[in-house]
């Protein structure tokens, strides 16, 4: 597929994120284009329209047949259709098939290469489609430890893989058994609210804790450049998962509106979106085939994400309203800078020789390729 291709299966996802962002505006009562209309798809836009296109579009680019690009479009037109005004329910279906596709497609990448860490990132997926499955009948809220375990255990499958030279043989195993663990934890949270949020929390700061100080970017924060951008962004998503399940072990199902507030954006903002940072320059460059190289100014959209997130959380837990909203500002800001500066690197790069493809993957020089060339 040719790069041009590519770039236009992001922009749905470009359109989940600008919905979901406005939705989450909205559901705080602050003036957005979104209006009332998506304040309860916010969750579900941002995580399977916007993550969930992302993560199914690098797949099926390295899975490299033809029809594994129906789980970026169908999860892509999903979000889309959310985002307009028709009927709920095809944006919903539109979801739901584009899980299952993705499920699909990882279970093919598993049956050529029958690697554990894909094998986590299949369970990972299979929380997205109970989700997408759940979701109409449930609503978002509930639905909210599988959409957590969708994106913690894609994450952190793909962690261990690009990290593979620098943990114990044994650690891939290691990550199916927190995996089955965690899937289990988020499972029974549908069935026993309290116990089973109370678990999951137990579960994210255990693979928090495992994972952080096994990762390579324990070393390369001390190098410069990409290497130590993508690290800082890596070793914050961590630290944000931890605060996550602090907060899940120490509320459980009885969660007020700001602690609910705190945890799901320290898991989805802190965690993910950071992770997203931390990769964009490596995995975009792979997927798009056209140089999008680090900038200085990749800092601004990552200091602004965890330094208004702070904001947020700290208005969250301390019952401030006009600390959240000011926080969640800010991180609205930082979410629509993200692709923002990484469209003005790729404008910039496309004018200039292009980087050795070394230098695009420098912030895991050791790391196998996640996405081979067609």
């Amino acid at each position: 597929m040719t790069s041009s291709r590519r770039t236009w299966l992001l922009l749905p996802a470009g359109v989940g994120l600008l919905a979901g962002v406005s939705a989450g505006l909205a559901r705080l009562g602050l003036p957005a284009p979104a209006g009332r209309g998506l304040v309860d798809a916010h969750g579900p836009l941002m995580v399977l329209g916007f993550l969930g296109t992302l993560v199914a579009l690098e797949r099926a680019v390295a899975l490299r047949r033809s029809w594994a690009l129906a789980a970026p479009v169908l999860l892509g037109a999903g979000g889309v259709t959310l985002a307009l005004p028709l009927p709920r329910p095809w944006g919903q279906v539109l979801l739901l098939d584009g899980t299952v596709a993705l499920v699909a497609v990882l279970v093919a990448l598993w049956s050529r290469r029958r690697d554990d860490t894909v094998a986590v990132e299949s369970l990972g997926a299979a929380h997205a489609v109970l989700a997408a499955l759940l979701w109409p009948r449930l609503g978002a809220a509930e639905v909210l430890p599988l959409l957590a375990g969708f994106v913690v255990l894609t994450v952190a499958a793909e962690r261990v893989e690009l990290a593979a030279l620098h943990l114990p043989r044994t650690a891939p195993r290691t990550l199916v058994l927190a995996a089955t663990a965690t899937a289990g934890c988020t499972s029974a949270a549908l069935l026993w609210p309290d116990l089973g949020l109370r678990a999951t929390g137990v579960a994210f700061l255990l693979l928090a804790g495992w994972l952080a100080p096994r990762d390579v970017a324990v070393r390369t924060v001390r190098s410069r450049g990409l290497p130590r951008f993508a690290a800082a962004a890596m070793l914050a998503g961590y630290a944000w998962l931890g605060a996550a399940g602090l907060i899940w072990v120490a509320a459980g199902s009885t969660t007020t509106s700001g602690r609910h507030d705190a945890l799901v954006h320290a898991v989805f903002l802190g965690f993910a979106i950071s992770m997203v940072m931390a990769h964009a320059p490596v995995i975009l460059p792979a997927v798009l085939r056209r140089a999008v190289p680090y900038r200085p100014v990749f800092w601004l959209p990552l200091g602004t994400l965890h330094a208004t997130l702070l904001v947020r959380v700290a208005g969250d837990l301390a019952g401030v309203p006009l600390v959240r909203l000011v926080g969640a500002v800010g991180t609205a800001s930082a979410l629509l800078a993200l692709p923002v500066t990484a469209t003005a690197s790729a404008l910039v790069a496309s004018r200039r020789p292009s980087a050795p493809r070394a230098v695009l993957r420098a912030a895991h020089p050791t790391a196998p390729e996640r996405t081979p060339a067609p």
